[in-house]
């Protein structure tokens, strides 16, 4: 998945959710209406692995088809690192050069392709965010996208990464307008605008996923500050898209998170009454859609190419939960074993790879991010 896990990117928007760390910056034609024994279904003993870094906090983003798995941890001061955590378990930290060692500053991300390269970005001692490719030898290049902003909040964020290398995301302006990039193996860099996107600030264009040919996939905030996902072809041909039952008044609408190597996307939309419901969108174009009872807010996370979609809910008087609904409909909601038991505790979802192994962060009872990895 991307850059800075889009789970506490969430959080300080999501209904019922705890501000993390980061101020930082969402057809089959049916919607699944789950029932309370369908949302309690139970798969064949999964197993679970759980570890830190460090204990002020680890955040695991992304994980490839091997088992690798980058993401980043906290210092005591609330900076950011980043690691990569391979199939033995042996975790290696990294700090990109030029990253800041000041709260809400340093190393982040990042996706993993199959061979190990990871896309991600960090943010400077001024606030500014650059992207950076790290090979699984451990070579660092970082880049900036030209006319992105150079003040706190602006610049460059990398968020996705596929197996030939080439990147994407999206960059912020001096005005703190957003707008999509695209960025190959080589180093070349094609900007581009969604038509309709807001032009004001926070409103614009987002890359959030980049599929094997070349297909880019995100959002788009319009001026009405309603989302509306999108994808943008190796061409350059842009076409846009909402969820059934999205809303479109502010605030609601389509917001795609990641992508699959086939170009599967998951997300989630916003209705009209402001509930939020987890969706995959297949390649074909045909949408699931998923929404826990008495939740509100369910995300989609990531999907795979097997059909599998996995995600988070909250509700109002318990944690965090995780869910996965398999290719053939059955959504199993877990917990790791050691979240927390309370409102603002619980599971989060960033990632599954192609074999179903999830990946994310649970909140344990002192508040703290910690990582698992969901073994079906």
């Amino acid at each position: 998945m991307s850059k800075r896990s889009f789970v506490t990117d969430l959080r300080p928007i999501a209904p019922a959710a705890r501000t993390s760390f980061q101020a930082a910056s969402i057809c089959l034609g049916f919607a699944l209406a789950l029932g309370s024994a369908l949302a309690r279904a139970q798969e064949p003993a999964p197993s679970f692995i759980e570890f830190s870094v460090t204990v002020y906090g680890t955040v695991p983003t992304s994980i490839n088809t091997a088992g690798t798995i980058p993401g980043y941890y906290f210092d005591s001061v609330g900076a950011y690192h980043g690691f990569v955590r391979d199939t033995s378990g042996n975790i290696t930290m990294f700090d990109v050069t030029g990253a800041g060692t000041n709260s809400q500053q340093g190393t982040v991300g990042g996706d993993i392709n199959t061979g190990g390269t990871i896309a991600g970005d960090y943010i400077d001692a001024k606030g500014v965010s650059h992207g950076y490719i790290r090979s699984s030898s451990g070579t660092i290049k970082t880049f900036s996208v030209s006319g992105a902003g150079t003040g706190k909040g602006e610049g460059t964020l990398c968020c996705a990464l596929n197996d030939g290398g080439a990147t994407a995301g999206y960059w912020i302006d001096k005005n703190n307008v957003n707008h999509g990039f695209v960025r190959t193996a080589a180093g070349a860099v094609t900007k581009f605008d969604v038509k309709g996107a807001g032009t004001v600030a926070h409103l614009g264009t987002f890359g959030r996923g980049i599929d094997k040919a070349g297909l880019v996939a995100g959002y788009y905030i319009d001026m009405n500050g309603v989302s509306h996902g999108f994808t943008r072809t190796s061409a350059g041909v842009i076409s846009t898209f909402d969820v059934p039952g999205a809303g479109t008044a502010g605030g609601e609408g389509t917001t795609v998170l990641s992508m699959t190597p086939g170009g599967a996307m998951a997300g989630y939309y916003v209705d009209s009454t402001g509930i939020y419901h987890a969706f995959e969108r297949t390649a074909k174009g045909a949408y699931i859609t998923v929404t826990i009872k008495n939740a509100t807010a369910t995300y989609g996370a990531a999907a795979n190419d097997s059909g599998i979609l996995c995600g988070f809910y909250i509700s109002a008087a318990g944690p965090e939960m995780g869910f996965v609904r398999s290719s053939s409909g059955t959504v199993t909601t877990f917990p790791a074993p050691g979240a927390g038991t309370n409102v603002g505790q619980g599971t989060e979802v960033d990632g599954i790879n192609s074999t179903g192994i999830i990946i994310g962060p649970y909140i344990n009872s002192g508040g703290i991010d910690q990582a698992y990895l969901r073994t079906p």
